[in-house]
């Protein structure tokens, strides 16, 4: 008979456990100097290795001859354990048996010494699932059971338990397992098995796993079943998801009103038989990853993309303002309520929202006048709208009647004071990093990008002064910035993105190692990044 491939390779030992070296560590510690308490409570999301945990640990307590903390798995306890043949392991599952009578019935046998191991071992799997009879009835038992028995608790939902069984209990929390941990056990299993496997393919298959190993190697065999090389494109079909690439192509459309090329893409989906709903928690997805990259100043640290990959997401947020994206964000969460309602046409939701997306004139809420003032401010700010002149205004206006001049004495004018460098005190600059100067950049772009081109290896800083400083890498970029009305462009980008104004004689252009920054310049900076 087949057995699935999860459960094929089901770590026999804590060494083979994935991801949960926190757990494992501390329990291979206990085994080793037989110092075992009396119940434990494993929580944490689906597919981390709770029951698997609890098994071997089960093992572990009973096992003859222990290896390093684990089980040997060749003594006869350890052997009766694994073929289920031994009595004294009782793993429950309490979705199915919930009720008193059924907590009655342990705390009946537990008076009783094992029948052929050294200790007697409860696994209780999804335990929040008790009533609230049953977790009274097992109060007293947790407490202080025999010394002989030993719990062990597992639950999805530690915050339904009630705090009067989190506190009988040593607590360990399972969390969800790294990208690449995933793809190096999804790696490892499929050499095993013959299975062909793109490394794009497996991190595809560690991403859509959420952190939950089982759920990875599921969807392994899954695309195996193909019976042909595991690339990316099988896993898209597979799992009926949308690529990547499509997801941009979207966001593309969207940013160019391209109405066809929306309609075109849902059609798509639905003639493809895949679930819209797939689609639109993909294009969330999307939205969120764009969102964090105008964001943050580090997008990297949490963001699981390749570099090529984090380049696209940064040209496809580049046509959206943070203002933009938040109203995107709440039309999509409203359209996948809207789909997961009883009834819904799915396809009139998706492209009516879509259709939303691409004009926020279309909307009166306050998500889509905020979009749409945001998007203005831009323009005035690069120049794309012409103020009013003051000269106009003035000739507007009537002249008002002028008062009879009088003669008064006048003080003499004071001597200028010296201009400010941009240094204070003894001379040494304070300098912190301008965090924004991607998306000024981004903004530079979209009017000029050849001078988004000079200034993207360039470092800005501010001072406490509030000097703006931004320093090149060549004399030849510094130059190639202040032609043709450069400066201006980026002073007009700066007081957008700084939300203040930034007069000209504090906006510094210098050159990297021409300046008098002290070494405290570089230690401040070092530490803020």
């Amino acid at each position: 008979m087949h057995q699935a491939l999860y459960r094929k390779w089901r770590p026999k030992t804590f060494d083979d456990v994935c991801g949960q070296e926190q757990v494992t560590s501390v329990l291979k510690y206990e085994t080793e100097h037989r110092a075992f308490s009396h119940a434990y409570l494993f929580c944490g999301s689906r597919g981390t290795g709770k029951t698997t945990c609890a098994k071997i640990l089960a093992k572990a307590v009973n096992c003859e001859h222990p290896v390093n903390g684990s089980p040997c798995g060749e003594c006869a306890a350890c052997r009766a354990i694994e073929d289920g043949s031994a009595t004294d392991v009782l793993e429950m599952d309490a979705a199915s048996n919930n009720g008193v009578d059924n907590i009655r019935d342990i705390r009946d046998e537990v008076v009783y010494a094992p029948s052929s191991l050294r200790y007697r071992v409860y696994i209780i799997d999804e335990v929040h699932m008790l009533s609230v009879s049953a977790f009274n009835a097992l109060l007293k038992t947790l407490e202080e059971p025999p010394e002989h028995v030993v719990f062990i608790l597992a639950t999805t939902e530690l915050q339904k338990l009630p705090a009067t069984i989190i506190s009988r209990c040593q607590r360990f929390d399972f969390r969800r397992i790294s990208l690449d941990a995933l793809t190096g056990r999804l790696t490892y299993i499929a050499e095993r098995e013959n299975i062909e496997l793109e490394s794009e393919a497996a991190r595809m298959l560690a991403k859509l796993a959420q952190g939950g190993m089982r759920d990875a190697i599921s969807l392994l065999e899954l695309c195996a079943g193909y019976h042909c090389k595991i690339t990316p494109q099988v896993v898209t079909d597979a799992v009926g998801m949308t690529g990547r690439d499509a997801m941009l192509r979207t966001a593309q459309a969207i940013a160019e009103r391209d109405y066809d090329s929306l309609f075109a893409q849902v059609d798509e989906v639905v003639r493809s038989s895949k679930d819209l709903i797939v689609f639109w928690q993909d294009l969330i997805s999307l939205w969120r990853d764009m969102l964090v990259v105008k964001a943050t100043a580090r997008a990297g640290a949490y963001l699981d993309l390749t570099d090529s990959e984090e380049e696209q997401l940064r040209a496809a947020a580049g046509k959206f303002t943070r203002e933009t994206l938040l109203y995107h964000c709440k039309l999509l969460e409203d359209a996948l309520f809207a789909m997961q309602k009883a009834n819904a046409v799915k396809r009139i939701v998706a492209e009516l929202t879509l259709t939303r997306m691409c004009d926020e004139a279309m909307d009166t809420s306050n998500e889509a006048l905020l979009s749409r003032i945001a998007k203005l401010e831009d323009r005035v700010a690069l120049g794309g709208v012409a103020a009013p002149s003051p000269v106009a205004e003035a000739a507007q206006k009537p002249a008002p009647k002028q008062a009879p001049e009088t003669v008064t004495p006048q003080k003499p004018a004071p001597k200028a004071a010296p201009a400010q460098t941009g240094t204070e005190g003894d001379g040494k600059r304070v300098l912190k990093p301008f965090r924004a100067w991607r998306e000024l950049i981004e903004r530079v772009g979209q009017s000029d990008p050849m001078l988004s081109s000079f200034c993207r290896n360039a470092e800005a800083y501010t001072t406490d002064g509030g000097d703006f400083i931004v320093r090149f890498p060549s004399d030849f970029a510094k130059s190639m910035t202040e032609k043709g009305g450069g400066r201006e462009k980026l002073r007009a980008a700066l007081i957008a993105t700084a939300g203040k104004d930034v007069p000209d004689s504090q906006l510094l252009l210098e050159v990297k190692g021409k300046t008098q920054a002290s070494v405290l310049d570089e230690i401040i900076a070092a530490a803020d990044e």
